[in-house]
This record gives structure tokens, C-alpha cells and sequence, in this order.
């Protein structure tokens, strides 16, 4: 067991972690957007989203946001915006729904403390501008960014719907057909953000994946800036759990490792925990099964049996040795499809040369069949039925 060992790697918390390989796609520079004042749909024209991709109703959304972004005049400041409420806090710092005054606009504020020198903190503001070029369906909205008294604010599109690790907490667990059209979501976030900007995400983990009450899955949080991820590195240690073997042992690494996190986070979603360590057979029937009811399977959202152990926690050097060293999870086949079990096994090769890259998994049965049927997935009654959302209200 991998808790026997004694850090055998000699694994760290790697504070400058090996960067990334881009390969064949190389990583560049990405100019500064010239103006934000022109009409909005102009601004979408002149960014690197490909139109002809998307649904009229995708477009008209991103028109949409353009617009009200077209609304805000001038720097964004601190003193133009009211708190509603806290949405979640962790150790990268504090998300807000914030209203901005001036524009009457709800946003989700992330205000990220750290103490840096002004040239650091100069290269960070001007890395994240490149967040206004980001104009895709499944990129969460930039509005902008600034620095006020020792934080950084980065203010983005509000999802209502809240983040995949806070939905999970009221699910239990996502129904098969639900994942699948999360994942062709996250899969084409990914895929825009390597070919359109060569940027990695980095931090692919269920609390970095969005929803809202239209059923709109978004990413966020992406490494668009290498200062400030540096600048972060000492926060990160939740985020460990995520990472891909070869990011774990300092190696060069690539858009794979992203979708070792995916599909690890797919697994931690279907099961509803963790999964690392492995479930064990007895894990798993309290997971799924009913024993009051002769083995019935027990639906998605429902709750597992009382006394329910939970998965033993690893120590942080313990979990990163597991993680290089044991085999990776898997799905339980008995009780998800041949395709799904599949999916994940191409995510989860320990040998990123072994793991599926981007292109195939986007061919994949599994979410060729999502693809096909994502029209018909009601994944906006999903998410206001978990989360509670007055779809009239908004709240």
C-alpha cells in the first residue's frame, strides 16, 4: 500500500513546477487587444472564435455578453462595486456576486491577495489581459481586471449554477448522461484554449468547471498567466490532488495532463468522492446498492445507507506517492457503460504517451453519443432542480 511508504520519490510540493510542452502546438506570445470600446460584435469578429462553429444560440449568447461588457466605461474599480454575497473561498483567495454600480451587471469577483513586488504584480496585470480574447461558449467570461490594496480582482460572467464540487454536495453523485455532456463541454473548452491561444488549462478539477441555469458548462481559472500561477504556487496543495503523475515528479508535461484531471475528476463525479485511494467492493455497495431493497441500484441524488464509511484520506506526500506509484482508478463496469469505463481508462494512463490526447477523445463513442444527445439532456433542469435556482428570480 502506498501508505507504507516513506516518500520514496522523494515527491515535493513543487513550488516551480516543470513547464508545459505545447508540442506541436508552440506557446507564444498574444498581443494586447487594442480597444474594447468598439462595437461589441466587431470585437467578436475580431477575435480568434470561429463563427461559423457555433449555434445561433451560442452566438447570440456571446453577443450577448459583449454587449453588456460594452456597457462598462473606463477602469474597473473597487469603489464601484457592491458585495451580494461569498461564493466560495480557498486558498487562491475569495469569490464574490458582486453588482457593478455603474452598469447594474452581476459578476463573480475573485480577489486573490499576495504580497509581490509592483513589476510582478505589473507583468500579472498585463498576462491577464489576454483573458479579453477569450471569447468561446465554453470559456467563462472576462470582464476585466485590477489591483487595489494588496489584491488582485479578476472579474468574470456569474454562472449561477455554481461549480461542479459544490453541485456534487447536493447530488451525491451525476447521472452517466449528465457527465457526458459536462465532459463534451470541458473537452471543447480545452481544445479552444490549446489551438486558439496555446494555453494549457493546468487546474482542471471540479471546483474549476461551471454551470449555469441555461445548462451552459464553462471552464475557468486556466494558467493564462505564468506570474501569477509562481506567484500562487504555495496555495496549490488541494489542487495536487489532480495532477497527472508526470506533473507530480517535475517532468516536462503537456495538454495531457489536463485529461488525467478530467478524467479523474469524471470518476470523483460518478462516484460522488474521491477516488483515490481505489474504492474497495464494499466501498462500492454503499456507494451504489441498496441493501434494504434485495440490491437495488440506487439512483443518482440518492442517499447512501447510514453508516457509510468514507474513503480514508491520505496525507499530502502519501497521496502524491499513491498517485505515481498504484494503479489508477477505474470506473466500476457493472455499473456504467462499456463507453463510459472506456473514456476514463483512455483519460487515466499513469504513461502520458499511453494517454489519449485531445483530437481522439473528442471522436470517442462516449461523447460522440453526448454530442448527439445534448439537445435532448435537460442539463438546465438538472442544475436548477440541485442547486435550488428560482429560474424567475435568478436566485
Amino acid at each position: 500500500m502506498a501508505s507504507g511508504r516513506k516518500n520514496k520519490l522523494n515527491l515535493g510540493l513543487i513550488i516551480n513546477p516543470a513547464q508545459p510542452s505545447l508540442d506541436p502546438v508552440q506557446e507564444n506570445s498574444v498581443s494586447e487587444p487594442s480597444s474594447y470600446k468598439k462595437d461589441p460584435i466587431d470585437e467578436l469578429k475580431l477575435g480568434d472564435l470561429s463563427l461559423e462553429n457555433l449555434s445561433q444560440d451560442q452566438k447570440s449568447r456571446l453577443e450577448e455578453f459583449l454587449r453588456d461588457k460594452h456597457k462598462i466605461k473606463g477602469e474597473l474599480r473597487d469603489e464601484d462595486f457592491e458585495r451580494i454575497l461569498e461564493l466560495g473561498a480557498g486558498n487562491g483567495g475569495v469569490v464574490l456576486q458582486v453588482n457593478h454600480k455603474p452598469t447594474n451587471l452581476v459578476m463573480a469577483r475573485k480577489l486573490i491577495r499576495l504580497e509581490i513586488k509592483p513589476a510582478i504584480r505589473n507583468q500579472i496585470m498585463r498576462e491577464l489581459k489576454v483573458l479579453h480574447e477569450c471569447n468561446c461558449p465554453y470559456i467563462v467570461g472576462f470582464y476585466g481586471a485590477f489591483y487595489n490594496d494588496g489584491e488582485i480582482s479578476i472579474c468574470m460572467e456569474y454562472m449561477d449554477g455554481g461549480s461542479l464540487d459544490l453541485i456534487l454536495k447536493k447530488a451525491q453523485r451525476a447521472p452517466e448522461n449528465i457527465l457526458g455532456v459536462i465532459t463534451y463541454s470541458v473537452l471543447k473548452g480545452l481544445s479552444y484554449l490549446r489551438e486558439k491561444h496555446s494555453i494549457i488549462h493546468r487546474d482542471v478539477k471540479p471546483s474549476n468547471i461551471l454551470i449555469n441555469s441555461r445548462g451552459e458548462i464553462k471552464l475557468c481559472d486556466f494558467g493564462v498567466s505564468g506570474q501569477l500561477i509562481d506567484s500562487m504556487a504555495n496555495s496549490f496543495v488541494g489542487t495536487r490532488s489532480y495532477m497527472s503523475p508526470e506533473r507530480l515528479q517535475g517532468t516536462h508535461y503537456s495538454v495531457r495532463s489536463d485529461l488525467w484531471s478530467l478524467g479523474l475528476s469524471l470518476v470523483e463525479l460518478a462516484l460522488g468522492r474521491y477516488p483515490i485511494p481505489c474504492l474497495t467492493t464494499e466501498d462500492l455497495i454503499k456507494i451504489f446498492v441498496d441493501p434494504s431493497s434485495q440490491g437495488v441500484v440506487l439512483p443518482p441524488g440518492a442517499k447512501p445507507p447510514a453508516g457509510s464509511a468514507e474513503v480514508k484520506s491520505l496525507a499530502i506526500f502519501e497521496l502524491l506517492d499513491y498517485i505515481v506509484n498504484e494503479e489508477p482508478p477505474k470506473l466500476p463496469s457493472q455499473y456504467f457503460s462499456t463507453e463510459f469505463c472506456d473514456f476514463i481508462n483512455q483519460c487515466l494512463k499513469k504513461n502520458p504517451n499511453d494517454r489519449a490526447d485531445l483530437k481522439e477523445l473528442l471522436v470517442h463513442p462516449w461523447i460522440k453519443r453526448a454530442e448527439a444527445d445534448k439537445n435532448s439532456i435537460d442539463l438546465a433542469g438538472w442544475v436548477t432542480r440541485i442547486m435550488g435556482i428560482d429560474v424567475q428570480t435568478n436566485v
